[in-house]
């Protein structure tokens, strides 16, 4: 058997590599593997299954799809498990850990023998991490996600998590529904595997996955119960099997003009800012120039051209039958680097030669002529109070609220927020402005907080949109007028740490400025008075808090 591929690359260290390649062939022996099983190279695939990650509960039929297209391309499939992220049910947030899994699913695959591997996500921080575990890793990597669920409907009206999550949750607080639909709703979000079916986080990096090259071509959209979903999945595990014989890397991938295409279709999409955050680490540990700066000009010439939710109307599905991201690309293809080759081993330009462009049938993917919104529907922002940058979905946000200037009511914390946003005396107005701090990457994992609900006595009153800024993030099914990211974060002494009740804060989105409106004698004068809050006592935490960078840099940790 060859010692540097197949199932004695990386022998254990006994002291004596004959005895460990004669052990390791024993105990494979014992799991049922005989001499032409272990001829092979071996292709790792991933399997993030658990029960506290509803969002993967049709993952085992992916992976046994993986499998069959491994062992058809002649290489041997061996699934292992890494940590499973889900949204729901990790506290204080997934964000927390994203970096953990990333840096787990590295160390695997440079562990384990394996001549490739695929990486099976889905759930918001699994795929972020697979990709910057890809990033590093010296064997060839390829992606594949759970994929989104199926809409389901309520008294007629089709729903979808999670934009409708937040939507009907906000007809509840204003009192649009009661509490028996409220709970009549809460059975009709979520009915299939998959993930959530707008363009939230996991759809959105679904897509980037895609438009990097990292995922076959068409794999983005399939809904998870459907057969298109596990026919991707043999398709990728065959590729896996080329790459094991003939490895093409990531290194050989990730270049700019993959961000710089990827960063196109997030804006034509609507993606989620989340994306933005995620993109950067990547990018970091690909070791390619990528910066805050590069999102605002690539989305300042880029139009929207998907009618999904939250900034449109549509669900993955839609998407998917109209022909997913390939006959997106087909359209913004005067706008990409054609030459770019992704896993497939073609070139983009060869990739999109035989897509139909979008059909007159549909109306979920627009055309470039007859966009469904302007350019821009992301922005960074800088300013006094994001010196180094914050971003804005505009495509999600009101426009009449793109120009505002209100005074400002400060939260310490999410926790906060739900002591106080519903307090009938708390002295607020449509025009105030919601700021959250301590939410940052240091602060508190940098939670999807952001999004802070209407105080409730203006829900009441049919507010349904204030200006809110933090240094926190928010969902990508969100919606609304949320300044997010602040960084330098406000628990590193960043100036959200600064600002007071009353206090003005105008956001211009135009001239792409979030700016607090207090003299600087004044701001130095508070200064004085910052103290930080010391790390976490032990564990990830502590390891977290004391080595996470910024916002505008990724929120990697520093050696990493």
């Amino acid at each position: 058997m060859n010692a540097t591929a197949g199932p004695m690359r990386g022998v254990t260290s006994y002291g004596d590599q004959g005895f460990s390649r004669f052990l390791r062939g024993a105990f494979l022996a014992a799991a049922g593997y005989d001499g032409e099983d272990l001829s092979r190279p071996l292709v790792g695939i991933t399997d993030l299954r658990s029960d506290y990650n509803p969002c993967h509960r049709g993952m085992g039929e992916i992976i046994e799809n993986v499998k069959r297209g491994v062992l058809q391309g002649g290489a041997l499939p061996m699934v292992f498990p890494t940590m499973s992220l889900g949204e729901t049910l990790l506290s204080p947030t997934s964000m927390l850990f994203r970096n953990l899994l990333a840096m787990e699913t590295e160390e695997l695959i440079r562990a384990q023998p394996m001549d490739a591997v695929v990486l099976i996500g889905g759930c918001d921080k699994t795929v972020p991490a697979q990709m910057m575990a890809a990033a590093v890793s010296e064997v060839p990597v390829i992606l594949e996600v759970t994929g989104p669920m199926i809409t389901n409907s309520w008294q007629g009206e089709r729903l979808g998590a999670c934009t409708d999550c937040r939507r009907m949750w906000a007809k509840y607080r204003a009192g649009d529904i009661d509490e028996s639909e409220v709970s009549a709703v809460k059975g009709a979000l979520a009915t299939t595997s998959g993930t959530c079916m707008v363009m939230g986080t996991a759809s959105t990096m679904a897509c980037m996955a895609e438009a990097l090259g990292l995922m076959l071509p068409g794999g983005a959209t399939p809904p998870s119960p459907t057969g298109a979903r596990l026919r991707h999945a043999t398709e990728t595990g065959r590729r896996a099997a080329e790459l094991a014989h003939n490895p093409v890397t990531p290194s050989q991938i990730l270049d700019r003009a993959g961000f710089l295409n990827a960063i196109r279709v997030l804006a034509a999409i609507g993606g989620s800012t989340n994306a933005i955050v995620h993109l950067l680490a990547v990018a970091r540990r690909a070791k390619v120039d990528i910066t805050l700066r590069d999102f605002d000009l690539v989305a300042a010439q880029t139009p929207l051209l998907l009618d999904l939710k939250p900034s449109g109307s549509g669900y993955m599905e839609d998407f998917d039958q109209a022909g997913g991201l390939p006959t997106l690309m087909k359209e913004l293809a005067p706008l990409l680097d054609l030459e770019h080759i992704g896993i497939s081993g073609k070139s983009l330009g060869n990739e999109l030669l035989d897509v139909a462009p979008p059909q007159p049938w549909q109306s979920t993917i627009r055309t470039l002529g007859k966009p469904l919104g302007p350019v821009g529907a992301l922005a960074v922002l800088s300013g006094t109070l994001a010196p180094d940058g914050a971003v804005i979905k505009t495509s999600a946000a009101t426009q009449a609220l793109m120009q505002h200037t209100g005074p400002a009511i400060v939260f310490e914390s999410s926790d906060d927020v739900a002591a106080r946003i519903d307090d009938p005396d708390l002295v607020v107005t449509a025009d105030h402005v919601l700021v959250l701090r301590n939410s940052g990457p240091v602060g508190a994992g940098m939670p999807e907080s952001g999004s802070m609900a209407i105080p409730r006595k203006l829900a009441e009153q049919g507010v349904t949109d204030m200006v809110r800024v933090s240094d926190a993030r928010m969902s990508g099914t969100s919606y609304g007028t949320v300044v997010l990211h602040c960084a330098p974060e406000s628990a590193v002494g960043g100036p959200l740490a600064l600002v007071r009740d009353g206090d003005l804060i105008r956001l211009d989105v135009a001239a792409r400025r979030i700016d607090l409106l207090v003299d600087d004698v004044e701001l130095e004068a508070r200064r004085l008075n910052i103290t930080r809050k010391p790390s976490a006592a032990r564990g990830w935490l502590r390891l977290y808090q004391d080595h996470v960078l910024q916002a505008d840099t990724g929120a990697d940790m520093d050696f990493l």
